[in-house]
């Protein structure tokens, strides 16, 4: 397997309507039995994390009122981690260059490398960046935390 292939998947992020996050909370946490996590400070009442199991893995739940005729895209994606920060610049790069190339599969977006991230920022974050496939979906990359 290439070094720049992800090894995890990290977190899911599903959307609820906004002012609902008790009721996440409820089902997620009460009913379904999942433990929740801290959230990074600055998005503290738009957001909740729940840890699966004893491992790495998350549900985030957060706030989307898109509608099917808005223009806003989707913020319900995966994160995918990779083992390293250098694995995870090996695949932005790739991935990056196959957008730049134009074909059919390439990513809609991809942030450039050694640029600022499309994604929240917080002292709270792992290093990381996004993509959307060439369907629109959205990607998250994130490496392990050392």
């Amino acid at each position: 397997m290439p070094s720049y292939t992800p090894t995890l998947l990290q977190h899911i992020n599903l959307p609820v309507p906004k002012g609902t996050l008790h009721l996440a909370q409820e089902f997620y946490g009460d009913v379904i039995g999942f433990e929740s996590d801290p959230v990074p400070h600055l998005q503290k009442d738009f957001l909740l994390w729940f840890r699966i199991g004893d491992g790495p893995q998350q549900i985030h739940v957060a706030f989307e009122n898109i509608s099917p005729d808005s223009n806003i895209i989707s913020s319900r994606h995966p994160c995918f981690q990779l083992p390293s920060p250098e694995s995870l610049l090996a695949l932005q790069k790739r991935i990056y260059e196959h957008k730049q190339s134009g074909v059919k599969s390439a990513a809609m977006e991809c942030d450039q490398p050694g640029e600022e991230n499309s994604g929240s920022k917080g002292v709270e974050y792992p290093t990381r960046f996004f993509a959307r496939d060439y369907a629109g979906n959205r990607l998250e990359f994130s490496a392990a935390s050392t």
